[in-house]
């Protein structure tokens, strides 16, 4: 099967200009990207975004954090503190569809970058900012990390087990939610400039994202009037429903309503009598009694293999899977038959593992079509081709410290 064609892109011909740097901004932008846009990633000369700094090295620049959200991207170097590098940012305004950035409330608009600033330079822009909370609101100056965000929203309070302290979420899920959340905010603001021929300003709040991210739990807490009680890895309202450990290893099982429970009952653990309890005999039942349930299910699923109870589990109908190491999962057959994982070329290492993006359109996944760039590997190029800047110019202005060039 051939990979589509970069016309076919949905959003090919549309162009982006990133201003923003670490996770919900960048992720946004790697969205469109995936989707055909041009994006152009505006770093500083000398650091870079601040996640080239984290996570494990790759080549000289690049880092496993920064590659999680920068492919299909060019990177350019621009001093947003020098009136060079700014009127190089408003020269290509006019050339760009859409503008994100991440600066805190009010740091666009000192740098000559706020929305009405760029709003007359291109009356069809899309502008999306992200903050950590409301531009309108009494915190807009403070700075958003997902880790506060975190513990504010509610999401720590409602992650782990009973009677243990509030805990984070594994990756970064407000910013990366945020992301998302802002992608889509920007892909319909362009639907409504095709229809209409105007540009619109977006703003999105790493807190109000991050109470969306609550869901049902959320809903749970105001019909309550209280917090909701924490299962782990056990569902809130079904059971059972999560992780078990069978002789040799953790498996999910997901009983999913009362004939799969019944099933579960005379064609896996092979104990017909459990679903004969009338205690046990509905969802709502075994929600009520799961004190009295779940420790005899646990006993039991820990005395059969794990192949084993998959086998019934699947013969029954009743979803289930194995849980596996992270390793282990990047590296499953299912991972590489769907090609989520792809080596690209490296200048310095050869090549490094890039995420493959999750959309399949017209029954094709969507290709990589670049590697996270290094470090201002577009400057030059982008420069030319969008300003018709001559090669002397940049020379002058990596000499003052404006941007840096690409060694040819």
């Amino acid at each position: 099967m051939t990979e589509p064609q970069t016309q076919d892109f949905p959003l090919a011909g549309v162009r982006v200009l990133d201003l923003s740097r670490v996770f919900a901004g960048p992720m946004c932008a790697m969205v469109l990207a995936d989707f055909g846009a041009e994006v152009i990633k505006v770093e500083h000369p000398g650091r870079g975004d601040d996640t080239r700094d984290w996570g494990l090295r790759i080549g000289k620049t690049e880092t496993t954090y920064y590659n999680s959200m920068n492919r299909n991207k060019r990177s350019i170097t621009i001093d947003l503190q020098t009136p060079e590098g700014l009127k190089i940012i408003h020269d290509l305004v006019p050339r760009c569809d859409v503008v994100i950035h991440n600066f805190k409330t009010g740091g666009a608009e000192k740098l000559g970058l706020g929305y009405e600033q760029l709003k007359a330079l291109r009356p069809g822009l899309i502008y999306c900012a992200v903050a950590g909370y409301d531009a309108s609101g009494p915190e807009a100056s403070r700075p958003g990390y997902d880790l506060v965000i975190q513990g504010e929203a509610g999401l720590m309070a409602l992650n782990g087990e009973a009677n243990t302290p509030p805990l984070k979420f594994g990756v970064a899920v407000v910013d990366l939610m945020t992301g998302m959340y802002a992608a889509q905010a920007i892909l319909a603001a362009m639907l409504r400039r095709e229809r209409t021929g105007k540009g619109q300003l977006i703003e999105m709040a790493l807190y109000d994202c991050g109470l969306m991210v609550t869901g049902y739990y959320g809903l749970d807490a105001l019909k309550l009037g209280h917090d909701p009680e924490r299962y782990g890895n056990a569902h809130p309202s079904i059971v059972p429903y999560g992780m078990y450990e069978a002789a040799d290893g953790p498996l999910i099982i997901a009983v999913g309503n009362n004939a799969q429970f019944d099933k579960f009952c005379r064609q896996v653990i092979m104990r017909p009598d459990i679903v004969e309890d009338p205690r046990f005999a509905t969802n709502v039942e075994r929600a009520k009694h799961r004190l009295e349930l779940s420790p005899m299910l646990k006993e039991l699923i820990h005395t059969f293999p794990r192949d084993l109870l998959l086998e019934r589990l699947t013969a029954a109908g009743i979803p289930c899977g194995r849980v596996a190491g992270l390793l282990e999962a990047l590296t499953s057959e299912r991972t590489r038959r769907g090609r989520l994982v792809q080596d690209m070329p490296h200048p310095v290492v050869g090549t490094t593992p890039v995420f493959a993006p999750p959309y399949r359109l017209d029954g094709q996944r969507l290709p990589i079509r670049s590697a996270p760039p290094t470090l201002g590997e577009g400057t030059r190029e982008v420069l030319t081709s969008l300003l018709a800047m001559s090669d002397e110019q940049l020379q002058a202005l990596q000499a003052q410290g404006v941007l840096t060039l690409p060694q040819l």
